[in-house]
């Protein structure tokens, strides 16, 4: 299976403003495993970035005045993505800049869906987490994904980010082997099963000194001070 993970940074929140994409970043994963293969470009916009936006990715208008346009860059990226499963947080937000690009372009260009496939990993952490936060940041803290780089957004950094925590979301149960000789797949762990013999001497009991039973005995009486009853106390 080939999948892109993909992220893009745009001039401000609304397509139907006008605003524009201004950075592509995505990368590349077949059979689940990252094969080095990228896409990144930065891209002019041909007008001006909102301060709001430029405060979260930190890329401004003068930095893209040399970079090449859309429909410059138009058919590298959609053959990089043809008939790939994309990867995306938020996907309805990059898809319809990536649409209307296109279209601005030309007529002729595919929609995005019609030569792509494509997962939301926002809807698939909100089923995953339901009431819990599941942004990029939240959800790389949850799966233990190293995002220390991330200052600010940047949809290279991002895609890559991205491409670890859907990895991590989907890596599936782990497998317990009972003996058979089937091997795991799909990220799946092996765990070995290991029998304890029979002929094993006893495992040997420490007993709590004088000193620890009255310390264990007075922690239980405040217990049972605090909250009126103590089940240790009941059981002793």
């Amino acid at each position: 299976m080939r999948q892109i993970v993909l992220d893009t940074e745009t001039t401000g929140l609304e397509v139907s403003q006008g605003h524009r994409i201004i950075e592509i970043g995505g990368v590349e994963l077949i059979d689940r495993k990252l094969t080095g293969r990228h896409f990144h470009q930065y891209i002019n916009p041909h007008r001006e970035i909102d301060a709001g936006a430029m405060e979260v990715h930190g890329i401004t208008n003068e930095y893209l005045a040399d970079k090449p346009s859309f429909a410059d860059i138009a058919d590298q990226f959609l053959e990089f993505i043809r008939g790939a499963e994309l990867i995306i947080h938020n996907a309805p937000f990059d898809i319809s800049f990536m649409d209307t690009e296109f279209q601005l372009v030309s007529s002729k260009y595919p929609r995005t869906r019609d030569v792509c496939s494509v997962v939301d990993t926002v809807v698939m952490a909100r089923k995953k987490h339901p009431g819990q936060k599941n942004n990029l940041d939240a959800l790389c803290k949850r799966y233990g994904v190293d995002n220390s780089q991330r200052d600010l957004h940047g949809a290279l950094l991002d895609a890559e980010i991205l491409a670890d925590v859907y990895l991590a979301m989907t890596g599936g149960q782990t497998a317990l082997s009972l003996g058979g000789t089937d091997a795991p797949t799909n990220n799946q762990e092996k765990l070995e099963i290991q029998t304890i013999s029979l002929d094993r001497k006893p495992l040997r009991v420490i007993k709590a000194c004088p000193e620890e039973q009255a310390a264990h005995e007075e922690q239980l009486q405040k217990i049972k001070k605090a909250s009126g009853a103590c089940l240790w106390l009941d059981i002793s």
